[in-house]
C-alpha cells in the first residue's frame, strides 16, 4: 500500500502560528489538509455559539417566525412531518419540543409501516379532518409540490424545512428553509435537517427579544490624522443591513453635506460603547451645534459581559479574537457589532446555554446523515457532543447506559457505531415513532422502556440486514458485470423497505460503483434506495426516471423513490439504456495520506490534544493519520475472530521513551511473513482513547506498517 504526504510551504505554517497561535505540528497539519483560510481556522479554534451564522440570513426566516408565532397567538393545531431516518427523528422531536415550550397544541407524524417518505395525500386529508391549520415539514418537504399544493386548497398552510436538493419547481409552500436552495441567503449548504431546524428554534427564540425586527445603528468615532473618522452600521436581527464610513475634517465640510449625518436622521437609535468619548469626536467634527442622542450600551454590557469593564473599544480590538478571522481587518465599529451581538445572545439565556441544550441531537443528527465536518458543523456537532457526555438530556440517559457511553469523552464514532444505529433501527423496521416517543419521554421509565425496545428492533435489524445479504450477494455481481462494471441493480420481493438503504450502502462499498436496491411492497409498489460514491451524482442519474415514479427526492451520494411495480420492467430496461453512455468510475485509490510523521519527542501521551484538536472527525475531515519511523515491535498477541475470518493482532510497539498498545485488524497472516517480534518498523496509525472498566488509556490503531525490506520494494518502484 502507497503512503502519500504532501509538502506543505513553511511560509503558511508560520503564518498559521504566528496569526491564530496554533503550535507548529498543528498548523503543519492544517496546512497539508489545506486548511487554510480564516473561516476554515475560525471552525476549528472556536466553540463559541457567536460564530455560529445568523438564521436570518435564511430570507424566509422572518416569514416563518411569524407565522408559528402567529398559530401560538391563534391557539392554532399545528402538525410536524418528519422522516424516518436518524435526522428525521431528532428534527421531528426537536421541533415538537420547541412548540411544546412555546404553548402551541402540537402533533407530529413520521412515516410508519411500509408508509412513503415525506408528507403525503392522506396524511394532509387526515390533518385537515383534525382541524390541523399548520403543517411543517421537517428533513423532508421540499419535493412533496402536489401534497403542498392540496393542502394549501384545504386552507392549511404548510411550512417547509429541509436539506435536500430541490427539483426545477419549488413547492408552493408559504416559506421553505433549505440551504441546498440557490439564493436562499445562507451561506453554508451542508446543514443537516435538525441543524436547519435548530436554526429555526433560535430565530423563534430570538423572536421574543426586544431585539426582534427593531433596526439600530452602531456608531464609533475616532481621531485621524487632524480629521475624524466616523463610522455607522445599520443592524436588525443582528444582521448588517447598511454600513457607512466618512473622514471629515472638521470646519471643511457643512453637516447638510455629510452622508453620516444623513445616515444617522432614519430616527433609529444610535448604540455606541461609551456615549461621553464618542460625543466629542461627533463634535470636533460637526460642531456643538449637531444634535446627536446617543444610548450609552456599556452599563448594560458590562452587566452581562463584566470581562469588559474598563475597556475601550481600541484596547477590546487587541485581544479580539473574532477580528482575527475578520474580512474587515483591525476595525473596531467590527469589534462593538461583535460585542453587541454576544451582549443580545447571553442577556437570554434560551439563545445561550438554553440554546446549547438542544445541539446533543443536532450532533446525533448530522453525524448519522453524514453531513461534512466543516464550517459550522463543527461547532454544532463539537458542542452537541459535550452536551451529550454531560448527560442533561434524561431521555437519552438509559440508552447512553445500556450502550456503555456515560462518563467517556464522546466522538463521532461513537454515535455513529453505537447510538445511529439504535435509533436508525426504529425507521427501518417501520416504527420511527417509538424513537421519538423515547426522545420526548415525559420521564426516566417510560425512556428506558422505549430505549430497551429500539435495542431490540437494532438486533432483529442486523438478522434481517444479514439474511438479506445472503441472498441479495449473487444477483448483486451478476448485474455488476451485465452493466460493466458500471452500476449494480439489484430487486427482492421478500427486502423490507427499512433495510434498502443499508443493502445499497453495502453494495457500494463493495463494488465501488452506484447501487440501486429496489423492494417490492404488498406487490403493488416498489420501494428503492440508492447509494453512490461522491464522484457520481445519483440523485441527477435516477431524475431521467422521474416520469415513472411516485416520489423521488435525496442527496447526491443517498437518494430514493417508489413506484407503481407496474413500471418496473420500464424501469430496469431504461436503466440499462442509460448506462451505455456512461463510464466507469474509476478504482478507488486506497493509499494512505500521512497527515505527519512524528519525531520521537512529540510521541508522548500528549498527541491527543493534537489529534483531538481537529475532532470531531466525519465527512470530509477523516481521522488523522499519524507515522512514526522506525518503532520497534516488543510484543505480537493474537486475537480470536469467533465467524472464523482472519485474525487480528495486538502489538506492543516500543518508541522513544514510551511503549503503546496497538491493534491491528485482519492482520495475522503477515506475522512471520512481513514482521515479527523485534521487528524495526515504520508504522501508519491513528490514535485514540479506549476504554475499559472506566478506566481510559490511549491506545494505537495500525492502517499499515512497513519494514526495512518493504521501504527498499517501494524505493525500486
Amino acid at each position: 500500500m502507497e503512503w502519500k504526504k504532501k509538502a506543505v510551504a513553511s511560509q503558511d505554517v508560520k503564518h498559521l502560528h504566528e496569526q491564530y497561535g496554533l503550535d507548529p505540528l498543528t498548523s503543519s497539519i492544517m496546512v497539508r489538509r489545506g486548511l487554510t483560510s480564516p473561516d476554515q481556522v475560525k471552525f476549528h479554534l472556536e466553540s463559541e455559539l457567536t460564530y455560529l451564522h445568523n438564521p436570518f440570513l435564511f430570507d424566509d426566516m422572518e416569514e416563518v417566525v411569524d407565522r408559528i408565532n402567529g398559530s401560538a397567538t391563534e391557539g392554532e393545531r399545528v402538525r410536524v412531518f418528519g422522516d424516518r431516518d436518524v435526522d428525521g427523528i431528532t428534527s421531528t422531536a426537536l421541533l415538537v419540543q420547541e412548540l411544546q415550550r412555546m404553548g402551541i397544541e402540537v402533533s407530529y407524524k413520521v412515516p410508519e409501516g411500509d408508509e412513503p417518505y415525506g408528507l403525503t395525500m392522506e396524511g394532509v386529508d387526515l390533518a385537515y379532518e383534525e382541524d390541523v391549520t399548520l403543517i411543517i415539514t421537517v428533513d423532508c418537504g421540499i419535493s412533496n409540490n402536489s401534497e403542498i399544493a392540496h393542502a394549501h386548497s384545504l386552507g392549511i398552510d404548510t411550512i417547509v424545512l429541509d436539506h435536500h436538493l430541490a427539483g426545477e419547481d419549488l413547492p408552493p409552500a408559504l416559506a421553505i428553509i433549505d440551504p441546498k436552495i440557490s439564493g436562499c441567503g445562507y451561506p453554508f449548504e451542508h446543514l443537516a435537517g435538525c441543524g436547519v431546524v435548530a436554526k429555526v428554534i433560535w430565530a423563534l427564540r430570538f423572536s421574543q427579544t426586544d431585539f426582534y425586527h427593531e433596526e439600530c445603528i452602531l456608531l464609533h468615532a475616532q481621531p485621524g490624522h487632524d480629521t475624524v473618522i466616523i463610522q455607522a452600521m445599520k443592524v436588525e436581527n443582528l444582521l448588517v443591513t447598511d454600513r457607512v464610513i466618512e473622514e471629515i475634517n472638521p470646519g471643511l465640510l457643512t453637516p447638510s453635506q455629510s452622508k453620516v449625518l444623513k445616515f444617522l436622521s432614519a430616527g433609529v437609535p444610535i448604540l455606541v460603547l461609551d456615549a461621553a468619548s464618542e460625543l466629542a469626536q461627533l463634535r470636533q467634527a460637526f460642531g456643538k451645534s449637531v444634535e446627536i442622542h446617543l444610548v450609552d450600551m456599556r452599563p448594560e454590557m458590562e452587566s452581562v459581559m463584566p470581562m469588559i469593564k474598563g475597556k475601550g473599544l481600541f484596547a477590546l480590538s487587541n485581544i479580539s479574537r473574532a477580528l482575527k478571522y475578520s474580512v474587515h481587518g483591525r476595525d473596531e465599529l467590527q469589534v462593538l457589532f461583535s460585542l453587541f451581538s454576544a451582549y443580545s445572545i447571553k442577556k437570554h439565556p434560551l439563545l445561550d446555554s438554553g440554546y446549547d441544550a438542544i445541539l446533543d441531537l443536532v450532533a446525533i443528527g448530522t453525524i448519522a446523515d453524514l453531513m461534512p465536518m466543516e464550517d459550522e458543523n463543527r461547532l454544532l456537532v463539537k458542542r452537541g457532543l459535550k452536551v451529550l457526555a454531560s448527560g442533561k438530556r434524561e431521555a437519552l440517559l438509559p440508552l447512553f447506559t445500556m450502550q456503555n457511553l456515560l462518563g467517556k469523552v464522546l466522538s463521532t464514532s461513537d454515535i455513529s457505531w453505537q447510538i445511529s444505529p439504535v435509533i436508525n433501527a426504529s425507521g427501518r423496521m417501520g416504527k420511527p415513532s417509538l424513537a421519538v416517543d423515547m426522545l420526548l419521554a415525559p420521564d426516566l421509565g417510560r425512556a428506558e422502556e422505549l430505549a430497551g425496545e429500539l435495542l431490540a428492533l437494532n438486533k432483529e435489524r442486523q438478522k434481517m440486514g444479514e439474511d438479506a445479504w445472503e441472498r441479495l450477494a449473487s444477483q448483486a455481481k451478476e448485474s455488476y458485470e451485465q452493466t460493466g462494471s458500471k452500476l449494480v441493480v439489484v430487486e427482492d420481493s421478500s427486502l423490507s423497505r427499512g433495510i434498502t438503504g443499508v443493502m445499497a450502502s453495502r453494495l457500494m462499498k463493495q463494488f465501488n460503483a452506484p447501487a440501486i436496491v429496489l423492494a417490492t411492497i404488498g406487490g403493488t409498489r416498489v420501494s428503492a434506495s440508492m447509494r453512490s460514491p461522491v464522484e457520481f451524482n445519483g440523485r441527477e442519474f435516477l431524475s431521467v426516471f422521474e416520469d415513472l415514479f411516485l416520489d423521488f427526492g435525496g442527496h447526491a451520494c443517498a437518494a430514493g423513490f417508489s413506484m407503481d411495480v407496474e413500471n418496473l420492467p420500464l424501469f430496469k430496461k431504461r436503466v440499462m439504456e442509460e448506462i451505455d453512455h456512461m463510464d466507469c468510475l474509476q478504482e478507488v485509490d486506497d493509499s494512505i495520506l500521512i497527515d505527519c510523521t512524528l519525531p520521537v519527542a512529540y510521541m508522548t501521551p500528549e498527541i491527543i490534544k493534537v489529534v483531538e484538536f481537529f475532532e470531531p472527525f466525519g465527512e470530509k475531515n477523516p481521522p488523522l493519520v499519524l507515522m512514526m519511523e522506525e518503532a520497534l515491535i516488543e510484543d505480537i498477541q493474537f486475537m480470536n475472530n469467533h465467524k472464523g475470518g482472519p485474525r487480528h493482532l495486538k502489538l506492543t510497539l516500543a518508541f522513544g521513551k514510551y511503549k503503546w498498545p496497538a491493534l491491528y485488524w485482519s492482520a495475522a497472516d503477515r506475522v512471520g511473513r512481513d514482521f515479527d517480534k523485534g521487528s524495526i518498523v515504520d508504522v501508519a496509525f491513528r490514535l485514540g482513547r479506549n476504554y475499559y472498566r472506566n478506566q481510559a488509556s490511549l491506545q494505537i490503531t495500525i492502517l499499515d506498517l512497513k519494514t526495512e525490506a518493504d521501504k527498499k520494494e517501494d524505493a525500486k518502484v
